[in-house]
């Protein structure tokens, strides 16, 4: 029993020593290596804030664009920071920089689905084919460009749901881009008697006085089409992309009761049915077609 206890005891002195000598050596290797990373880290974020700011108010850049520069300059200073942390360590840095640039390509060849994505997020970037805040219809996808990222871009439908979109999908494909302005598309019947210039001016008049409608460009107002029972009135102004559902249901409305306040009728479907010949039983039966009688 004695000699155990005196083997531990050997064993944490020269696991204190082991320690202690760790700590004179290295201690202050360590500490400087702290000191450096946290540092550079605090520098990192002081000098994105100062670009994203920079760039917000001297420049045009859009929103996407500016995000990446600024991911961009705080990873290189991050990455120079744990670099000179290492080195301060004793870490062989160069040798450290050959193995994971080796190890990158298998990575690559691992990974080339994100890299395509980082491609073309890249192609998005610069060729801008969209912008955060304008709407999009592509892949049989459509809402309004909420986000742009290395990986991915974002769409939120009009029922607020989020789409998010690989960029490699998006890269090469058809693209219809409506901009930030949408355009309604409203029609509503109004009786072939009414009046067609009061019925338009009304209609004008009730779309302008909406105050999401914008006024350039202006509005397209007239007759669509000629059916069996009404005259079909087209309004299709634009409106910002934000406001397309809202103002849909509000002009629906705000047309409807327009025309019943100016007296211009809304006709339901309706059919007019003439006879124009009507056969008796006995001309039926002098012309030898069966009478048929009803009980």
């Amino acid at each position: 029993m004695q000699e155990t206890m005196n083997q531990v005891g050997a064993g944490l002195t020269s696991l204190k020593t082991t320690l202690v000598e760790f700590a004179v050596r290295y201690g202050l290797q360590i500490l400087g290596a702290c000191v450096i990373v946290f540092v550079g880290f605090k520098v990192a974020g002081y000098l994105t804030r100062m670009l994203d700011a920079w760039l917000e108010k001297k420049t045009t850049v859009d929103i996407a664009l500016r995000t990446l520069i600024v991911r961009l300059l705080r990873f290189v200073v991050v990455g120079a920071t744990i670099v000179i942390a290492a080195e301060k360590i004793g870490v062989p840095v160069a040798s450290l920089i050959a193995g994971l640039g080796v190890a990158g390509v298998g990575i690559g060849l691992a990974m080339q689905g994100v890299l395509s994505n980082l491609i073309a997020g890249m192609t998005i970037f610069f060729l801008k084919p969209f912008k955060v805040g304008e709407y999009i219809d592509v892949l049989k996808e459509h809402g309004e460009v909420v986000d742009i990222t290395l990986f991915s871009t974002t769409l939120r439908h009009t029922d607020q749901s989020l789409i998010v979109i690989p960029n490699r999908q998006i890269s090469g494909e058809i693209l219809h881009n409506y901009g930030t302005k949408r355009q309604l598309d409203i029609e509503i019947g109004i009786a072939h008697a009414s009046d067609l210039g009061k019925a338009i001016d009304v209609a004008t008049e009730t779309v302008l006085a909406d105050g999401r409608v914008l006024k350039e460009p202006a509005p397209l107002i007239g007759i669509r089409k000629v059916g069996d029972f009404a005259l079909t009135i087209s309004a299709r102004p634009w409106v910002p992309v934000p406001d397309y559902e809202q103002a849909h249901l509000g002009l629906y409305r705000a047309l409807v009761e327009a025309f019943r306040e100016r007296g211009i009728d809304i006709p339901l479907p309706q059919r007019e049915i003439r006879v124009v010949h009507a056969e008796t039983g006995a001309t039926r039966a002098a012309l030898g077609a069966p009478v048929v009688k009803v009980n």
